[in-house]
């Protein structure tokens, strides 16, 4: 899938990752309630005027699993108007995500479930499922890894987004590391091989990260249900992807 945007211009992207969210409307995680919480941002990010050129979720959108809370995710984005690009995470339950998500693209599109994504003349975005099903770890099967290095072979000339649910490296967390990708050295052999990955986005961790590993950007967002501030600073969600640099 291809995307146009003007080879002058960063290409920005709004990440909104880790919602949560239930059936019921009053349903909280750490006694947040994550549907006011999923309102407020996008409530925030109508309000601070930036223009970005596209969604990415980057998983765990549901807490329950239930179809009715994809749906709410579905409904909540509509007001952004842009394309969202999803992917599970660990308490994604895909076959309600993929139904949910597939009958909305039929209505408008704006939702996409897809592998990979050009930007304008210099950039591809590669989605990666690290889902494993029934724990909180993740793992890149032989066929994502496969994907990735495809991708990466086929479009040598661009420079490379990608993004997984879980976090690559250790954040320095001895819960959250007890969850990471398992087998990460496979995701960085691949990257090895080539030289166009600039940078990993991820969720997962529900803190803001940016961390250079062997050369490539590493980076996560703020969560409002794990955050003292339920509203980040719009700092923490538009990933501007520029030519010739990474910058945030």
């Amino acid at each position: 899938m291809s995307s146009q945007s003007s080879q002058s211009q960063p290409i920005k992207l709004l990440q909104i990752t880790d919602t949560h969210l239930f059936e019921a409307h009053d349903g909280s995680l750490l006694s947040v309630n994550t549907g006011e919480s999923f309102k407020s941002v996008v409530n925030a990010v109508l309000d601070s005027g930036y223009d970005y050129e596209a969604i990415l979720a980057t998983g765990d959108i549901s807490q329950d699993h239930s179809a009715a809370s994809y749906q709410r995710f579905a409904d909540g984005i509509v007001p952004l108007e842009k394309t969202c690009y999803w992917l599970p995470g660990n308490h994604d339950y895909k076959p309600n995500m993929g139904s949910v998500f597939e009958e909305q693209a039929q209505l408008d599109n704006q939702i996409q479930q897809v592998e990979h994504v050009l930007l304008g003349n210099n950039w591809q975005i590669v989605l990666l499922d690290s889902q494993v099903v029934g724990v909180p770890h993740g793992r890149l099967s032989d066929q994502q890894l496969a994907l990735l290095d495809d991708k990466l072979a086929q479009y040598p000339e661009r420079h490379t987004l990608v993004l997984l649910h879980h976090h690559p490296i250790l954040v320095g967390s001895a819960w959250l590391d007890q969850h990471t990708l398992k087998d990460s050295d496979a995701l960085w052999d691949v990257i090895a091989k080539h030289s166009n990955v600039k940078a990993i986005l991820c969720g997962h961790v529900h803190q803001d990260m940016v961390k250079d590993h062997n050369g490539v950007l590493v980076m996560a967002t703020l969560q409002p249900v794990f955050s003292s501030n339920p509203i980040p600073t719009i700092s923490h969600w538009i990933t501007s992807l520029r030519v010739g640099e990474k910058s945030i």
